[in-house]
């Protein structure tokens, strides 16, 4: 019997359910074959940053490799996609990973629908989390929408082993040509991708940068990080394969902790999917946002690292040239744009992945609406970023700053990140201050007070 394994973002061949599931339906009957199936979905594709585009295609490449050569790639609509293929190859089941995404979940009911019609069933199995979306609930069945009970309940619920790999390569199906990857053009240099590459990175971080890691995550001077972002968007590997090498150790626990942050966005999106361009916690919604005449030139300059705030400039300038961001400095961009700017997290959420390798739609329009203060938490307008005393603690020497800003080479430690208290600090011609944070601060205050309790000043503000 024919199956097929349709890949979407679990582009790897070791811990993965549905794969196995798919291998195991095809012999179920004699000698079976597997189609190894990835469509390239015109409204995700078209809709995706060239960085992530250019990064897909990598890891596509890679996986075609373990796959010597099988991977059969298809574009267009996934109904129409699927049902060409099904009925080349007169396949009976179709496997998949779970999509919890709200795209993903409208599309696989579509999908299931047409293939329905001509009796043939879509298999769920796994999904991209040690625990999907829905498993861990409060006792009265509602979800969370606060971190630390749900990680409690997440640990709590606990996690299957890794699945092992299937133990003989099926016969590998092509019923049809498979298509050329389509072509991008980006300027940035994409890490190595691949699954092989992904258990390197993870074996490089399990024998270094763990070590400290409790400290050293936060520090954007420092290789402190696990850099295991990108892959796990892809599903090049799994986060079950990261929790079975993690022990009790401090920093151990950190980062297990952060895997979780992943899984408790994902659940808030699966819960909310409105919340993917719609704040979690509405009534914030009222302290309106700046849209005046200079919106666009402010915003412009945030997105190109011209703020006049180092700290800040260095993050975006990294956006750009790397297609990624060190997650600390993650926040204090955010916080910048929304508490300084007064600029709805809407527009950085779509700048963010525009240009970021691991965009993740629920990690990122959670995370911005944590810092925004709209999202899960549950006192949220009092954290509003000092970026320049963030940058004292986390970036002390300005290695991080140097590195992105070479036009303040010349500034040594906080004289780099306060060039406008230095005699010296626009002879590059670095730009000047856009805001006094102190001011904006103490507006952001005033705006959230008018919120919540429900009174807006229709003239100043705008939605």
């Amino acid at each position: 019997m024919t199956s097929v394994m349709w890949f979407r973002r679990d582009l790897r061949l070791h811990d993965h359910p549905a794969l196995n599931a798919a291998i195991e339906s095809a012999f179920l009957d004699g000698d079976g074959q597997v189609v190894a199936l990835f469509n390239i979905d015109p409204k995700v594709f078209d809709d995706a940053g060239a960085p992530l585009q250019a990064y897909q295609n990598a890891s596509l490449t890679k996986l075609n490799e373990s796959l010597n050569g099988n991977l059969l790639i298809r574009y267009g609509d996934p109904k129409e996609v699927l049902v060409e293929i099904v009925k080349a190859c007169n396949a009976k089941t179709v496997h998949i990973s779970e999509d919890f995404e709200p795209y993903g979940r409208i599309r696989d009911v579509e999908v299931e629908k047409e293939l329905e019609k001509i009796n043939v069933k879509l298999v769920r199995t796994g999904s991209a989390y040690a625990v999907a979306p829905f498993r861990v609930k409060k006792d009265d069945g509602t979800p969370y929408r606060v971190y630390t009970p749900f990680y409690r309940s997440w640990l709590k619920h606990g996690w299957r082993k890794p699945a092992q790999k299937f133990k003989k390569n099926p016969p590998w199906l092509m019923p049809l040509p498979s298509q050329e990857l389509p072509k991008v053009s980006i300027d940035i240099e994409i890490p190595p991708a691949g699954e092989d590459n992904a258990l390197k990175q993870f074996d490089k971080f399990l024998n270094s940068a763990i070590v400290g890691y409790d400290q050293n995550r936060n520090r954007p001077d420092l290789e402190g990080t696990s850099r295991l972002s990108i892959p796990l968007r892809f599903g090049e590997i799994h986060p079950r394969t990261i929790l079975q090498e993690l022990n009790e150790s401090k920093d151990h626990d950190t980062f297990r902790k952060e895997i979780c942050w992943r899984e408790f966005y994902a659940e808030v999106l699966a819960t909310a999917p409105e919340s993917e361009t719609k704040s979690l916690d509405q009534k914030w919604e009222l302290m309106g946002w700046d849209q005046e005449k200079d919106f666009a030139q402010r915003l412009t300059k945030w997105q190109e690292g011209k703020t006049g705030f180092p700290i800040v400039d260095a993050g975006m300038r990294q956006l750009k040239q790397t297609g990624w961001m060190h997650n600390r400095v993650r926040m204090i961009v955010a916080s910048f744009l929304v508490k300084d700017l007064h600029i709805h997290w809407i527009h950085g959420a779509k700048w963010f992945m525009k240009h970021l390798l691991d965009g993740d739609i629920a990690s990122n329009s959670h995370g911005w609406q944590w810092t925004a203060g709209c999202g899960t938490d549950a006192s949220p307008y009092y954290r509003i970023f000092n970026p320049m005393m963030q940058a004292e603690k986390f970036d002390p020497e300005a290695k991080y700053v140097h590195k992105y800003i070479p036009e303040l080479k010349h500034l040594t430690g906080m004289k780099a990140h306060t060039p406008w208290e230095q005699p010296d600090g626009y002879i590059n011609n670095y730009p000047p201050r856009m805001v006094d944070h102190a001011q904006e601060r103490e507006e952001t205050l005033r705006r959230y007070k008018a919120s919540k309790g429900e009174k807006i000043i229709k003239e100043k503000f705008s939605q």
